[in-house]
């Protein structure tokens, strides 16, 4: 793997996982940071082994948001139309990527942060995390997608609830209004994550890839267009390789043999 220096690239099994490593900064996202992280998931598009992407941010905290000793450096409007494409590449790269993205999160999922966990397709917390966008205790608004990705996937008043308090939301809270997809025991989202990209692993990485476009493109559309462009997705996909393989081996009654081809 390539050398960074605000990540740990691994892959362990089918998972490519990528551990934000900032202790001193307790994970806040640098512009170098974002670039690494979009630089991991371009190696892991070309990676044929490794079919889901998993960020980490270790055993203690997620991520603390965004390195705010730059975010404060943002004083105009061209100012911030740079620092944020930033964040718009970094998220963009993540919800583009063909495989699986999955935020393994413990300990605190800060702004940026949580920003950052939204982009991913799903999230595993363990017991003891918490979840926050605390722009308004700042005077700011949330900039890197949270105004809008937290609503997708929470709903609207579950998201205008926790950007106007900007407080912490438990774990368990977290759960229950679908910000995150699994629960686990303190430090175990990682090894949950893990066991999710096993399973995943024995899809086809075709339809991974082609319901993870659907799902993300669709969800933009009003229905009918988006029925239409599922329909299309379904064509290309009836012509591989590997929809002849599954179907074959489910007649069969053996395990299919994916390609990804």
């Amino acid at each position: 793997m390539s050398e960074y220096e605000t990540i740990r690239v691994e892959r362990q099994g089918p998972a490519l996982v990528l551990n934000l490593h900032r202790p001193d900064r307790r994970n806040a996202v640098s512009l170098k940071m974002m670039a690494e992280i979009i630089a991991a998931v371009a190696v892991a598009e070309d990676d044929a082994e490794s079919r889901t992407i998993i960020l980490y941010g270790g055993r203690d905290y997620f991520s603390a948001g965004a390195d705010l000793t730059e975010a404060v450096q943002v004083k105009t409007a061209t100012d911030g139309t740079r620092y944020f494409n930033q964040w718009h590449a970094l998220n963009s790269a993540l919800e583009h990527a063909s495989k699986p993205v999955i935020a393994a999160i413990e300990g605190f999922c800060m702004t940026g942060g949580l920003e950052l966990a939204l982009a991913a397709d799903l999230r595993v917390a363990g017991e003891g995390s918490s979840f926050a966008i605390t722009s308004a205790r700042i005077g700011t608004v949330a900039g890197a997608g949270g105004t809008q990705r937290l609503p997708r996937v929470v709903g609207m008043a579950n998201a205008l609830d926790m950007l106007f308090a900007a407080e912490p939301i438990d774990a368990a809270e977290a759960l229950r209004i679908g910000l995150v997809n699994r629960l686990t025991e303190r430090g175990g989202a990682l090894a949950k994550a893990q066991e999710m990209a096993e399973l995943y692993a024995t899809r086809a990485p075709l339809s991974l890839a082609f319901v993870k476009r659907a799902v993300h493109r669709g969800m933009q559309m009003d229905l009918a267009s988006a029925i239409e462009f599922e329909t299309f997705l379904v064509t290309t996909v009836y012509g591989t390789r590997d929809k002849q393989e599954g179907i074959g081996a489910f007649l069969e009654k053996r395990p299919a043999r994916f390609v990804g081809a």
